[in-house]
């Protein structure tokens, strides 16, 4: 399994541009998938300059409904007119996010791409094939990240804190291991990790994405002792993590030194064979 970072935060490469937002080219033994189209049209000139052809994808996961990586959706559209897009349900819902200013700005994904034929709006578990599985409902309070505390969506005409009941996680099974990709991980690393164990009686051999330890709204990082704590239930699982994004590179940094050589991170640029 290749796995190319189109887009995050950071770049490996003066060349490739970056952004906050998360773009993953995954090519399996049966499919081309794009998880995530990052924020923008970035993701086309990326993935030109990283010989990623964009129209050659089959399959499209969205992990959750904000702009961030869902922003480059429309410009993958504009390449690629095959692919089928699978969503949550409730992925084009009003999503807000608190600003230093203590403004609500909106950061859902763009509701005039609806409606639209290729979009396939899934919930709970669906299995697309034999190697390629969604999930959603994910339960438990598990070291939550403390950052959703700034994330809205809104009930009627009220702002009520996001449940992220439309993020959605990614399973790839192939060759005998098991991949889990996460776009925010909003529900807690920890939590989707307990959820896949539950339901697969497994861990994942590999878990790639963010898991939100950097609160962008406020500017300030998870409590290290916190970071910590998820440290050590990642590192208790065998798996290899690849994070990147909302994870934070201090966070990272931190739980590099727990966790050694079972993570490492993830850039604009970063290729990976798993």
């Amino acid at each position: 399994m290749l796995i190319k970072t189109l887009v995050e935060n950071t770049s490996t490469d003066e060349d490739l541009g970056c952004e906050h937002g998360l773009s993953l080219y995954i090519e399996t033994n049966n499919h081309k998938i794009l998880f995530d189209t990052g924020a923008s049209d970035l993701i086309l000139e990326n993935a030109r300059k990283m010989q990623v052809d964009l129209s050659k994808v089959d399959l499209v996961v969205i992990s959750h409904g904000h702009c961030d990586h869902g922003g480059g959706l429309r410009a993958f559209m504009s390449v690629n007119s095959k692919a089928k897009i699978y969503l949550n349900s409730k992925a084009f819902g009003d999503y807000y996010s608190n600003r230093l200013n203590g403004e609500k700005k909106y950061i859902g994904i763009d509701k005039t791409l609806l409606p639209n034929d290729r979009f396939i709006l899934v919930d709970g578990q669906t299995e697309i094939d034999d190697e390629l599985e969604l999930f959603s409902n994910v339960k438990g309070n598990k070291l939550k990240p403390s950052g959703n505390q700034d994330l809205f969506m809104k009930v009627d005409s009220l702002l009520v804190l996001d449940d992220f009941a439309h993020e959605q996680n990614l399973i790839i099974k192939e060759n005998g291991n098991t991949v889990l990709v996460a776009g925010c991980a909003h529900n807690g690393i920890v939590n989707i990790l307990e959820h896949v164990h539950l339901n697969k009686n497994r861990q994942p051999s590999y878990v790639i994405g963010g898991f939100h330890l950097y609160n962008r709204s406020a500017g300030r990082y998870e409590n290290p002792s916190v970071i910590a704590d998820i440290g050590t239930c990642l590192l208790s699982t065998g798996a290899m993590f690849y994070t990147c994004h909302c994870t934070g590179i201090k966070a990272y940094e931190r739980l590099k030194s727990i966790m050694t050589d079972k993570i490492e991170y993830l850039s604009t640029g970063s290729q990976l064979i798993v």
